[in-house]
């Protein structure tokens, strides 16, 4: 569905591991943690025994310090050299991510940090391995696929506000009291326990997109205890709940423009031929090779929104649009499913889920129906492909939701903190380059330190370019601070 199109790290049709926690210590350990080899679950095995995980207790409510309590899950991999530094914590992003799963993922792309560092990321409260929200059962996450989510009647209007309304009350009842303590601030607040249990004076941070947000939050808190701290694929701290859904509009379509050039096609017509597509699904959706299931227009935008993520994807996207002209709409639904986070027998993730109450927490506006319908002009214009449904979007993530909100924006400034390294690539889908630059400026003067790449993709880091690796690699290695401004081509 469009409302998940979110923050999202590392499109999340990547093959990952998922790992809980095993009893037993490893005896060598002075945080008070009891680490031990991690275990595998329904979703997948377990990572090597290089890995260790924990639990780590924390409050449920951060204002009752001594108060009841919730339990966060953890991984490491210990550092390889002998000149080490500490630890490195990593959040990929969602909100919703699972740190647990993705780290040893991950771990290869960031081998030459782990010379130096011990890896570390956790499940973030309400995701996964952390009191892990579900919203709905698979069946009733297939079914809501029928859901119009660009309503064009008074019907479809009614289905669509129905449908997000029992979503949240769907969360409610899982997560209980939790609902009202998953906010960006609580995570960071974690973070900081996190950095004392490790033994670590400074807090030495990788976040990659809502991570940046979740890292920006942190140095607004805990200024003097931000280290060495890298923020990829940079979330708008300016931007409110309109703010960000034209600003992803705006990133995917920037992202499809260049996708068809590389195809030979004019970008004008290249979008209206897709916009035209979405048209005709939306009246008839197309048949699949998968028993009981149709291409709907959702899952056809969410299919090609996909391979957006990686330059590398594109030919994937070309051969599914050019099978859903003919008629066939498999192609897109197996994208789509992988967004969703949709295995073969019809098990859904619950990113999403996360994602949803940890965002609805964070934001306080709930744009009316009739205020949404005023702006759709707006964002069609931004985008004839995705405009409309991250349009409707505003009205239809957090509608009706059992908790109010926190805020209209975050708030990152951080006087006195270390110099932050902010990474902003101009070709971003998800999280366009205007963010990064508006990030390093909310930081302030002397803390945000911006790094440009000139590429494609979400996210910069360990996408091809040395000269972003090499100057983000002597950042947190050698403390070798880029000048602000670097750009790399």
């Amino acid at each position: 569905m469009t409302r998940l199109v979110r923050w999202t790290a590392l499109a999340a049709a990547s093959a990952l591991l998922t790992a809980g926690c095993s009893g037993g210590s490893s005896g060598d350990d002075k945080s008070g943690l009891s680490w031990g080899r991690c275990k595998a679950t329904a979703d997948g095995p377990a990572p090597s025994s290089e890995w260790q995980c924990a639990t780590l207790k924390v409050p449920l409510d951060w204002s009752k310090p001594d108060g009841e309590t919730i339990g966060l899950g953890l991984i490491r991999a210990k550092a390889r050299g002998d000149d080490r530094l500490g630890s490195l914590l990593f959040n990929f992003g969602g909100p919703g991510a699972s740190g647990v799963s993705m780290m040893p993922s991950y771990a290869p792309t960031v081998s030459a940090l782990r010379e130096r560092y011990d890896l570390v990321s956790w499940d973030p409260r309400g995701v996964g391995a952390s009191e892990g929200v579900r919203c709905r059962g698979d069946k009733q996450i297939q079914g809501a696929e029928s859901v119009d989510v660009t309503p064009d009647t008074p019907a479809e209007e009614k289905a669509y506000l129905e449908d997000a309304a029992d979503f949240g009350k769907g969360c409610q009842k899982d997560a209980g009291k939790l609902m009202a303590h998953v906010s960006t601030a609580d995570s960071a607040r974690d973070m900081n326990r996190i950095r004392q249990v490790l033994g670590d004076d400074r807090m030495n941070y990788f976040g990659i997109s809502y991570g940046t947000e979740l890292g920006g939050t942190y140095a607004h808190l805990f200024p003097k205890k931000v280290g060495r701290m890298t923020l990829d694929a940079v979330v708008d701290p300016t931007a409110d709940t309109e703010g960000h859904a034209l600003n992803q509009a705006r990133g995917f379509q920037r992202a499809l423009n260049g996708y068809l050039r590389s195809t030979g096609q004019d970008p004008q017509a290249g979008t209206r031929k897709i916009a035209e597509l979405l048209r005709r699904i939306d009246a008839r959706p197309l048949a699949t090779g998968a028993p009981g299931r149709k291409l709907t227009q959702a899952l056809a935008v969410t299919g090609i929104i996909l391979p957006l993520y990686s330059k590398d994807s594109w030919p994937t996207l070309t051969s599914a649009l050019d099978a859903a002209e003919r008629g066939d709409g498999s192609e897109l639904l197996v994208l789509a499913d992988g967004y969703n986070e949709r295995d073969p027998s019809g098990r859904y993730g619950t990113t999403t889920h996360s994602q949803r109450v940890i965002s609805c927490l964070d934001d306080r506006q709930r744009p009316t129906v009739a205020e949404t319908k005023k702006l759709l002009p707006r964002f069609e214009k931004v985008s004839p492909v995705f405009g409309t449904f991250l349009g409707w979007d505003t009205a239809g993530w957090c509608h009706d939701w059992p908790v109010p909100g926190q805020h209209d924006t975050p708030e990152v400034s951080a006087p006195g903190a270390a110099p932050v390294l902010v990474v902003g690539n101009t070709g971003d889908p998800a999280t366009p380059y205007e963010g990064a630059r508006r990030m390093a400026g909310e930081l302030g003067k002397g803390v945000g330190v911006l790094l440009t790449w000139r590429g494609e993709g979400h996210g910069a880091y360990g996408s091809g370019s040395d000269c972003v690796d090499s100057a983000v690699n002597a950042y947190l290695l050698d403390d070798s601070v880029p000048k602000d401004g670097k750009v790399c081509s």
